[in-house]
């Protein structure tokens, strides 16, 4: 066994790898240590909202996620018949600060894996090293692997996902995720701009089918000048899929809710059927924990507060998360003392958007559109409900979740 660093790093995903390199801005040691022996390129699209693309900006990520990315202009919702329900400005389009992204997961964690590298050395994230278990006494905590050498630090922080092994060490009797009663299928293909080639769009409900679209990387001349759009399929099921964010999806399952989705400018079914490889998970979270930390253990991300992806807003809340935990520990040491002061803040923070992506995000705009209208066709909008409420439900989230544009520019920097 050797002490390895201040901080270990239970996972080398997003929320790890943004906790490597606060901590390594702040001048605090750190090792990410993560269980696959392989690096690979996993995933579909990801927004990168203002609050989280403040936090990036701040590592100096900025200009080289937006080489890769689309910055989105505006969110836009429809009826399942096409007809427009609202939209709103996003990012610097709405007077943030700061832009809002839409990437593909993999570019991301590329560059976030580089720049990891790049700063903190090439032993700064360690593959294949599979934590079984975490042992702590009144000074240190040392982490236990499959088959590789122990490490101990000051502290260590879970950030392996919603399968979180140090969650399951802290948790033994919580179960497997809660299913919401809704399943998705995902993909990306080279498909042809619509409303402007940086629009995001929500049509339908998941009662009949609900689909998020976006583009997620720039056309080039070898994509025959076609960006790489990201599309997610949501459809109420009595029973989940299977819980593997690598299964594959069959069109099958899902097309009877999609077959001939068609608006004048984008023909949704033939995006779907044009898709390669389609993947398939439930949407799923958990309750709200009553605790993260014990002593020099805590958790981050996914492994603390997993939640529905209905706020575009899960990656945003685990970079959030380690920057405020990097501050908390700059000011109280890589100790117990910060890891409490982490988890007084953002547990409370997490929670109410735990329960808020239950029962009103955003895209509750499209929940109310469709059981006022009855699921059909309407003369105006306006006639169904008001502008003003459909703002007040996109305004509700924004505040839950910390990126209401003043409070996110006005508040001091975590780190």
């Amino acid at each position: 066994m050797s002490d390895t660093a201040d901080v270990l790093i239970v996972g080398g995903g997003i929320g790890g790898l943004t906790l490597a390199l606060s901590l390594h801005q702040a001048g605090i040691s750190s090792c990410v240590f993560e269980a696959a022996p392989e690096v690979h390129p996993l995933g579909v699209g990801i927004n990168i909202l203002p609050h989280g693309m403040r936090e990036l900006a701040e590592l100096g990520l900025q200009d080289t996620l937006m080489a890769q990315a689309i910055e989105t202009r505006e969110l836009a919702f429809y009826s399942r018949h096409g007809q427009f329900i609202y939209k709103e400005p996003r990012g610097r389009y709405a007077g943030y600060d700061w832009p809002q992204l839409s990437i593909h997961r993999a570019d991301l964690h590329k560059v976030m894996l580089d720049a990891t590298i790049a700063r903190l050395g090439p032993d700064a994230v360690r593959l294949n090293y599979r934590c079984v278990k975490a042992e702590q006494d009144a000074r240190s905590v040392t982490l236990h692997f499959d088959g590789a050498t122990p490490a101990r630090g000051k502290v260590a922080v879970g950030c392996d996902g919603i399968h979180s092994a140090l969650r399951w060490q802290l948790y033994p009797e919580q179960g497997p995720p809660k299913y919401s009663g809704v399943n998705m299928w995902r993909g990306a293909v080279r498909w042809p701009a619509f409303l402007g080639g940086d629009t995001m769009v929500s049509t339908g409900w998941m009662t009949v089918g609900k689909t998020v679209i976006y583009p997620v990387r720039p056309a080039t001349p070898e994509s025959g000048g076609m960006p790489l759009v990201n599309w997610v399929a949501e459809i109420e099921r009595p029973e989940a899929v299977r819980q593997d964010w690598t299964g594959r999806g069959r069109l099958s399952d899902m097309m009877p809710a999609f077959a001939g989705l068609k608006f004048d400018w984008l023909d949704i079914s033939g995006m779907i059927e044009s898709t390669e490889e389609i993947l398939e998970y439930p949407m799923v979270d958990r309750d709200p924990l009553p605790r993260w930390t014990f002593g020099r253990i805590t958790l981050l991300g996914d492994a603390a507060h997993p939640m529905y992806p209905r706020g575009s807003n899960g990656a945003g809340q685990a970079i959030v998360d380690a920057r405020y935990l990097t501050g908390q520990i700059r000011r109280h040491g890589a100790s117990e003392e910060a890891l409490s002061e982490y988890e007084a803040v953002r547990g409370p923070a997490t929670a109410k958007v735990v329960l808020t992506n239950r029962s009103d995000p955003p895209d509750a705009i499209l929940r109310e559109v469709w059981q006022r209208s009855g699921g059909n066709r309407f003369a105006r909008i306006e006639d169904v409900i008001s502008t003003a409420e459909l703002q007040a439900i996109s305004d509700r989230y924004k505040k839950v979740a910390g990126f209401d544009r003043e409070s996110l520019k006005t508040r001091p920097s975590f780190v």
